[in-house]
């Protein structure tokens, strides 16, 4: 609303110009793994846990660490490092998931922040891309970092 009509404009049509156009956003956890900032849904993260004891299991991919024992519970530990092909950096949490119903715990180098992330701000990965493990990309706000959205089901599914 203009200088000129905000004069003339009653108390209604001032709170009406002045409100937000909302914005459909969704909720990631960001962290960094081989080097690479991702974000996981929050729809589908338990907790972050960063005083872990992983035991190993013979016979498995390289990229499965071992298992957590969480309050009874079995966790496998996926390694995002090697499931990327990335060389293994200094890993220090574990992200604890829930994917439709199966706890699954991913070794991460760190977690930044929790944020709402712009619906469509989040672009499609290109067509020749490698990241097999991601399904779109885009870049944070209030930063030029870019981040890369996990799919998450894709842990479990492949």
């Amino acid at each position: 609303m203009s200088e000129k009509n905000v004069l003339f404009a009653t108390e209604d049509q001032i709170e009406d110009s002045e409100q937000l156009v909302e914005v459909d956003t969704s909720l990631f956890l960001v962290f960094v793994a081989g080097g690479l900032r991702f974000g996981a849904s929050a729809d589908y993260v338990v907790e972050i846990i960063t005083d872990h004891s992983i035991t190993k299991i013979p016979n498995v991919p390289s990229y499965i660490r071992g298992i957590i024992n969480l309050r009874g519970q079995l966790v496998p530990i996926i390694d995002m490092c090697l499931r990327l092909g990335k060389p293994v950096d200094e890993e220090n949490l574990v992200i604890v998931l829930d994917i439709e119903g199966t706890m699954i715990g991913i070794l991460v180098n760190r977690v930044d922040q929790m944020i709402p992330v712009p619906v469509e701000s989040i672009l499609p990965m290109p067509a020749n891309s490698q990241e097999k493990m991601v399904t779109g990309m885009c870049t944070l706000p209030d930063s030029n970092d870019t981040m890369l959205v996990l799919d998450c089901p894709l842990l479990i599914h492949d």
